[in-house]
């Protein structure tokens, strides 16, 4: 099966999904990665890897690695630039043509004969713009292809025991809710290339415990991840060839 992960900048794939992905390349699944941009707007690290000026030059290499660890097929980049982090941590979508950006992603889909699309999910995960259009477009590019179009499955969907409720998608309740156990050292492998993400990863957990986390600890945190499937709706077909795979591996709940 060839299955296209398209995401909004580098270190999404990893923290929203990772474990997922990589099981999936464990069974034999070709993931092909599709990034929007860079990451240039965020953060360089504390203290700061590289200058903010090199940090998408920086993050680009860090996903390189990342999807390596995850048994990656391919990645490519968008080429959108990724805003910088407004006043008062405002944030921003990365481009205001959807129509176009479904297309390239449509394209994509074409390019590797893709069976299924895993994305960011209704709620941005946190309500980030550039979360939301990604999930609009992935969903915009399915639609647009009609008798050949893949399955879309989303992230980080919710369900009771959640474990990191920020990251939940509150309005997509999880079709599959998969044990990552087996594969959590190739998602923490993947954090890891992350190193100008670190500091962002461990601040909230850190502050939440009332401690300072290491990442090997905040990746130890999630044993479990979910997808939900958007198209086709699971009531007008409940079976589809991602979840079969994932049922005979004996990983979901």
């Amino acid at each position: 099966m060839n299955v296209l992960a398209f995401f909004a900048h580098p270190d999404d794939e990893t923290m929203l999904g990772g474990g997922t992905l990589a099981l999936l390349a464990r069974l034999g699944c070709k993931v092909h990665y599709l990034c929007a941009t860079r990451g240039e707007g965020g953060e360089a690290g504390d203290p700061p890897v590289c200058a903010q000026d090199e940090l998408g030059d920086v993050r680009e290499r860090e996903l390189v690695c990342a999807v390596r660890a995850l048994g990656g097929a391919s990645l490519t980049f968008l080429g959108y630039v990724d805003p910088r982090v407004g006043p008062e941590d405002t944030l921003y979508p990365y481009t205001d043509n959807l129509t176009m950006l479904a297309g390239q992603v449509a394209l994509s889909i074409r390019q590797f004969n893709v069976e299924a699309v895993i994305t960011h999910g209704s709620n941005g995960e946190y309500g980030h713009p550039a979360h939301l259009l990604t999930h609009q477009a992935a969903r915009l590019a399915v639609e647009s292809l009609g008798d050949q179009a893949p399955l879309l499955y989303t992230v980080q969907a919710i369900f009771p025991g959640h474990p990191r409720l920020r990251l939940a998608n509150l309005s997509d309740p999880a079709h599959l809710v998969i044990d990552i156990d087996a594969d959590r050292e190739k998602k923490l492998a993947a954090a890891l290339c992350h190193r100008t993400q670190h500091a962002l990863f461990v601040r909230r957990p850190s502050q939440e415990l009332g401690r300072p986390m290491t990442v090997r600890e905040v990746i130890e945190m999630t044993r479990l991840e979910s997808l939900r499937r958007v198209l086709p709706p699971v009531q007008s077909s409940p079976a589809d060839s991602l979840a079969e795979m994932l049922r005979e591996a004996g990983v979901l709940l």
